[in-house]
């Protein structure tokens, strides 16, 4: 089983992110996740953190399972984060910028966020998030990282 969760909550053109105050990611920015506590599943352990991080109540079934990444970052396997997206229902108000126990939270656009010379994003982001917010089924994002440089990213259907 994968021990985090990367969610990534979006409204209309714009996703909201985090930019992380601690290790790991300190001063990126990065979707809404953390560690699955023991005794959760990963989808419990999603919404748990959305709620520890922004405040906001996501019900279990507005959370998307998109798959998930595996990485290896300098030869050694870190593990696996499980991926989810949830739609924020437009009408509804969330003012950013917000400061959260991880950081600060704000609405970022999704251009803004792919845009191949932004170097405040997880270098990750750019790869996964076209995948994750526009194709239906559930896909593997394996990453091999050397020096904080992404050396190889490869992705598999997992449905």
């Amino acid at each position: 089983m994968n021990k985090h969760t990367l969610i990534f909550l979006k409204k209309k053109d714009k996703i909201l992110m985090l930019n992380r105050e601690s290790t790991p990611l300190m001063g990126l920015w990065n979707g809404i996740g953390g560690k699955i506590e023991e005794g959760e599943t990963a989808l419990q352990g999603a919404v748990r953190e959305v709620k520890e991080e922004t405040g906001i109540d996501v019900p279990i079934e507005q959370m998307i399972h998109k798959g998930h990444i595996t990485y290896i970052f300098d030869k050694t396997f870190k593990g696996g984060i499980e991926l989810y997206t949830v739609e924020c229902p437009e009408e509804e108000s969330y003012p950013t910028p917000k400061g959260s126990v991880e950081g600060i939270l704000d609405w970022k656009k999704i251009d803004w966020l792919l845009d191949k010379d932004n170097t405040g994003v997880d270098n990750m982001i750019p790869k996964l998030l076209p995948t994750v917010l526009n194709e239906a089924n559930r896909y593997q994002h394996h990453f091999v990282i050397e020096n904080s440089h992404i050396e190889q990213y490869t992705l598999t259907q997992i449905d």
